[in-house]
């Protein structure tokens, strides 16, 4: 039953996230999004819009879960625009799509996901990064690592592999993309700024 509802929660924050603002106070997105979890329940044929979205993407880990919470809260100016650590998290969530799925689709001999059905070492591994990231004060991800963690031991979701509740294909995309695009930025910052130097120098 927690799947179901996190395939409602999961279509709510999608929709929400990918419609323009429309110009709508704070007030009027909070109902956009309430409405958009009530249309989650519209059936189509037998089945609800959350499970045909859910039959596209699965169940989303849960650290997708919290992070589009808070994209949602930014979105609502609940949050600040810019939490601290933001490109940390792209990171470390990107370094973890990275090490899992091209094993899994069978590009290398280890198999990481193994790991997450006995996942000792992988919760050790996990709890010193949490704390890592505690001590560089960065919230956000600390909260999507611990809520992942807090999950997979109360069981929350069908999986019984700890890497299930840490990344998903969605999140890993969204996070090497994002991380590509701010590289872009960067270098065509630098480049620009270096032609502007250049054409300083020169005249």
């Amino acid at each position: 039953m927690i799947n179901l509802w996190q395939a409602h929660l999961s279509f709510a924050m999608i929709i929400f996230l990918l419609l323009p603002g429309f110009g709508l106070d704070r007030l009027w997105r909070g109902a956009l999004l309430l409405a958009l979890l009530a249309a989650s329940s519209i059936p189509v044929d037998g089945l609800t819009l959350a499970a045909y979205l859910r039959s596209h993407i699965d169940d989303l880990a849960i650290t997708t879960m919290i992070f589009m919470l808070w994209a949602c809260l930014r979105r609502l100016d609940l949050l600040a625009p810019a939490p601290r650590g933001y490109v940390g998290v792209l990171m470390i969530f990107a370094a973890m799509a990275l090490l899992l799925y091209p094993a899994t689709l069978g590009l290398s001999y280890v198999d990481p996901y193994r790991l997450g059905f006995s996942p000792r070492v992988l919760l050790t591994l996990i709890a010193f990064l949490t704390l890592g990231l505690y001590y560089l004060r960065n919230g956000l991800a600390v909260a999507m690592l611990a809520g992942a963690t807090l999950a997979f031991m109360v069981g929350l979701k069908p999986s019984h592999n700890y890497w299930d509740y840490l990344v998903d294909p969605l999140l890993g995309l969204y996070c090497c993309a994002a991380l590509l695009v701010l590289a872009t930025r960067q270098a065509y910052r630098w480049l620009t700024g270096r032609r502007g130097s250049a054409g300083h120098r020169s005249t």
